[in-house]
């Protein structure tokens, strides 16, 4: 019996047989060529082949985790077709006269590393994703075919990591946890994770080497840990917790219908965070009461230019159409950070998560801004749309937002196009909007609290910085006492206050959000129910 820790991502209890991923040990050799012409075809030829793969697997996982995470295949497709990445390869194949799959490895490695030298951790995260597409050229090229991981018995999959085309070829319903010795808590890993329920634990020191296919494992979420070749006590433990477990989500579905409200009478509302329209689905499985925020730059992510005013409507329209007259608010584009978009052009910046991002884009470049404003006005005839903004630091941002929403009323009102003007609130992410939130709560509809950089910005801590995953405390006393002021300021002048951030869906904390007097919770869909039952029976007086 082995035990090894590691970073939970979902907390839940499996156990069964084990499939043990290993990379193709395919060696990639150094060959002399004759015919360089004939290489360079033979590369254009395997991303035509890789292009049509990365598509399939595109509509795929649409279909299973919807838009927002199936957009890392659009990335890749994008990353393939890269101008400097592709003339590394043919220069490589012309200059040394060698065979396409050594220059594409080389150039791969090369690239790999380049990112993951960088000090910005979105682009140190596409290192992983240039791995993935040089070794998929590179099968193409030698003829492999892809792992087949799609007729695979439900099973632990345990992997040094998980590239996102793995993930995705596998069959859902088959898979019982995930385990991996590498990997973040931002992978595609994860969030599949999230989605679905299953438990899965990350950065986990094992030597797949001393571990087979067929051996039993447990995997534990809530304690983050694995245990492989349990004996039979730990078998039988466990089976119990997971029978216990299942009869906890048994009744957590008959909490479906029912109101999120005290035993004395106090009524939350609890709302769902999602990324794309795809996510709907989540949203009323759960039985969320609205969405509390709808991720508005996934519109940005993963393509080539700008998305249009028509894109976008289109998009809002029929969220809040979807949602039939449940509130859904829309976060403006929180671009920048760790979200970098290339057709931005936002520059190499040395502390992006302080920089130029969200509202600072929107107010420097209001072109941009009013596409997006136009196709919230537009769509918020159609439903229960309100917008929210982020980063917000001044008094003066919001009366800036302001204008160039009136321009862009004018400008509707002038071509007689139908529109309206929704609810506005702001995001309080940062300590300077928490300080003057009793200014800002006479400005506007409503306070969502970004837990996640308002910790990061409290504490001043890098929250995806590994090295300081001991400092970062988002029950810090600092953070609760914010939160506490927000929502005071907030009811003074009579409107409302909720979390959108990670901390919303801390169960340990939701009592004492209840009693601070918040009025909304916005949480993974997976929360929802949770969350409800906490609430149902629980009093306001301790």
């Amino acid at each position: 019996m082995q035990r090894f820790q590691g970073k939970s991502v979902y907390k839940g209890i499996a156990m069964g047989p084990v499939v043990v991923l290993k990379k193709n040990d395919y060696q990639v050799k150094r060959t002399r060529i004759e015919d360089p012409d004939a290489e360079a075809k033979r590369v254009t030829e395997a991303v035509a082949k890789s292009q049509e793969q990365l598509g399939r697997l595109y509509d795929k996982a649409v279909k299973e985790v919807g838009e927002a995470s199936a957009a890392i295949f659009e990335v890749h497709q994008m990353m393939i077709e890269d101008e400097d990445y592709l003339e590394a390869i043919q220069n490589m194949i012309q200059t040394e006269q060698v065979n396409a799959e050594y220059a594409v490895a080389v150039t791969g490695d090369n690239f790999a590393e380049m990112f993951a030298a960088m000090d910005d951790d979105y682009m140190k995260a596409r290192s992983a994703d240039i791995k993935d597409i040089s070794e998929r050229l590179v099968r193409n090229l030698s003829g492999q075919e892809d792992t087949d991981l799609s007729s695979i018995e439900p099973s632990v999959i345990v992997a040094d990591d998980l590239s996102p085309s793995e993930t995705v070829q596998m069959d859902k319903d088959k898979i019982l946890a995930f385990v991996t010795v590498h990997g973040s808590t931002n992978s595609h890993t994860a969030i599949l994770a999230r989605m679905m329920n299953i438990p899965a634990l990350i950065g986990v020191s094992m030597d797949l080497d001393e571990l087979h296919t067929g051996m039993t494992a447990v995997v534990d979420g809530f304690q983050g840990q694995v245990i492989f070749e349990p004996d039979e006590d730990v078998k039988a433990e466990t089976v119990t917790r997971m029978q216990e477990e299942e009869e906890k989500v048994k009744l957590l579905q008959e909490l479906k219908g029912k109101e999120n409200i005290t035993l004395d009478g106090h009524k939350i509302n609890i709302y769902a965070n999602i990324g794309s329209v795809g996510d709907i689905g989540y949203v009323m499985e759960n039985d969320a009461g609205g969405i509390g925020l709808f991720r508005s730059e996934f519109l940005y992510l993963g393509r080539n230019d700008f998305p249009t005013e028509e894109e976008q409507f289109q998009a809002y329209k029929q969220a809040v159409q979807m949602m039939a007259g449940k509130k859904v608010i829309i976060r403006t584009l929180d671009i920048g950070a760790d979200k970098q978009v290339d057709y931005f052009n936002l520059g190499n910046e040395d502390n992006p998560a302080m920089g130029y991002r969200a509202i600072r884009i929107c107010l420097k470049q209001p072109d941009i801004f009013k596409t997006q404003l136009r196709a919230l006005l537009r769509a918020a005839v159609y439903g229960n749309l309100s917008i929210m903004y982020p980063m917000i630091t001044s008094t003066e941002e919001v009366k800036r937002i302001y204008e160039i929403v009136a321009e862009v009323e004018e400008e509707l009102k002038a071509q007689e196009i139908q529109y309206k003007i929704p609810e506005q609130g702001i995001m309080i992410e940062t300590p300077a909007a928490v300080m003057i939130s009793d200014r800002l709560a006479e400005m506007v509809d409503f306070f969502s609290i970004g837990t996640n950089d308002l910790t990061q910005y409290t504490l001043a801590i890098d929250r995806q910085n590994e090295k300081l995953d001991d400092f970062y405390n988002p029950h810090h006393e600092a953070i609760l006492r914010m939160i506490q002021m927000v929502v005071d300021n907030a009811h003074k002048c009579g409107k409302w206050a909720g979390i959108c951030g990670e901390l919303g869906a801390d169960a340990t904390l939701t009592e004492q959000f209840v009693r601070m007097g918040l009025d909304e919770l916005s949480v993974a869909p997976s929360m929802v129910l949770k969350l409800r039952k906490i609430v149902r029976e629980m009093k306001t007086e301790e």
